[in-house]
């Protein structure tokens, strides 16, 4: 038989079988180069090949690219991948799931938004507060865990019973030791610590309206700025110093913090009491922490005009907040950890508060006149709360939260409820609970 016999009589042979893979009928074994149409978004795909190429180019800042983020995730547009070669796999339900079950859950995944929170515009409460010093950086306005306002009032220092609406005069200086230059609250809510223009502390309880013991000898300039962290009163002068005292013993000083060379007008402990943030008139920011008074942790640049305005995270352990005054009119956003700067937003106006929501990821400073709301990362504006005829100096939370009351260069107090609506008012602590001066001789001086 010659060749091309033979070729021919193959010809006509069917093809074998052995030549070929093994067919499978399943749907599943697709070929993974060929993309599956069912399974793609052609709107999504024509937009990522056009205007999202082109928004990727674009330059923006942090806090926008923050929000873009956040709005993708909710729009689900946060994919990387165009072409789609099978389909997601589906959820299983059980068996023994009934049909409204299974709706019940998908009615639960895909259910809308919560409506945005209505935040009024106007003032609850206003009250005339006649001879509230007009300047920004000192610190005359404090609101108590027990719910009473404490404002200095030039040479005087009233309380305000946010519960019955009554005001006390705790006490009225001379000109030898006024005006008052900053008040802060003790945690228990009874005690209150006053800076002095001459340089002392004095503390009182004002349960009983007396006074426990002055602090002197330390600061030889006004004390601008005052907080609590347990038993530790922390101070801070116009001479630049920070003293922290102890006021359960006579020799009360137990750490002095250097590094300001200007006055000292901002101070928070953080929650947790184990880091201290201060703002000083020299641009500055320090992080100090409480086991070392040696040397700061961190020294904080960026701002160009005195930082008064601090604020620790309450959702984010090692987030600080900072504002600068006039000519910087910056919020900037600190990891403390590291000392690195995370974002940094431009208001427009000095910015001389600063307050973190207890229940949202929002956040209150003062714009001049005016109070700004912010949803943090984003740094989107939620609400502009006007009312004040001029520059906000300083602003307290009340103890559920909810309320804010800021004092203003009219003399005015003005009450905002911005985090909230304010339920039951918090009860005054028990007495028995009053640390940290329940075992205080009375006799200290």
């Amino acid at each position: 038989m010659d060749t091309s016999s033979y070729l021919k009589a193959q010809a006509r042979i069917p093809f074998r079988r052995r030549y070929f893979l093994p067919q499978n009928s399943s749907k599943e074994n697709l070929d993974r180069f060929i993309p599956n149409r069912s399974a793609m978004d052609f709107d999504y795909a024509h937009f990522a090949l056009t205007e999202g190429r082109e928004a990727k180019e674009e330059k923006v800042s942090p806090s926008r690219e923050a929000y873009r983020k956040q709005l993708a995730e909710a729009l689900n547009l946060n994919r990387t991948r165009i072409l789609a070669f099978r389909n997601k796999p589906s959820t299983s339900v059980p068996k023994d799931h009934s049909a409204s079950s299974s709706s019940s859950l998908h009615y639960q995944r895909f259910q809308p938004l919560k409506p945005p929170r209505r935040i009024p515009q106007s003032p609850e409460r206003t009250l005339d507060a006649p001879g509230l010093l007009d300047d920004m950086y000192l610190n005359v306005l404090d609101w108590s865990s027990a719910n009473v306002v404490a404002v200095a009032l030039d040479k005087s220092v009233c309380l305000w019973d946010a519960s019955t609406g009554s005001v006390t005069e705790l006490v009225r200086y001379g000109e030898d030791k006024g005006p008052v230059t900053s008040v802060n609250w003790a945690h228990d809510g009874v005690n209150l610590g006053v800076g002095l223009k001459n340089g002392e502390v004095d503390i009182w309880d004002c349960e009983t309206k007396s006074l426990m013991r002055t602090l002197g000898g330390c600061h030889h300039e006004p004390v601008g700025s005052l907080a609590w962290n347990s038993h530790i009163l922390t101070s801070g002068g116009m001479d630049g110093r920070i003293f922290n005292s102890d006021v359960r013993i006579r020799s009360s000083v137990v750490a002095t913090y250097k590094g300001h060379s200007g006055e000292v007008c901002g101070l928070k402990w953080s929650g947790s009491g184990e880091r201290l943030a201060s703002g000083g008139r020299d641009n500055l920011v320090h992080i100090w922490d409480r086991s070392s008074s040696t040397q700061w942790l961190h020294r904080l640049r960026g701002h160009t005009s005195g930082v008064k305005a601090l604020g620790w995270c309450p959702f984010q352990t090692h987030l600080l907040a900072s504002g600068g005054g006039e000519e910087d009119g910056k919020i900037k956003f600190w990891n403390t950890q590291t000392g690195a700067c995370l974002n940094s937003v431009d208001t427009g106006s000095q910015v001389s508060c600063l307050l973190w929501s207890n229940k949202e990821r929002e956040l209150l400073s003062s714009r001049g006149s005016q109070l700004t709301l912010w949803k943090y990362p984003s740094m989107v504006k939620m609400a502009e709360l006007s009312g004040h005829e001029s520059s906000v100096i300083s602003m307290s939370q009340s103890p559920d939260g909810c309320t804010v009351v800021s004092g203003a260069g009219d003399e005015k107090l003005m009450f905002w409820n911005v985090f909230g609506v304010p339920g039951t008012a918090k009860k005054p602590v028990p007495k028995g609970a009053r640390e940290p001066f329940s075992h205080v001789a009375r006799s200290i001086r």
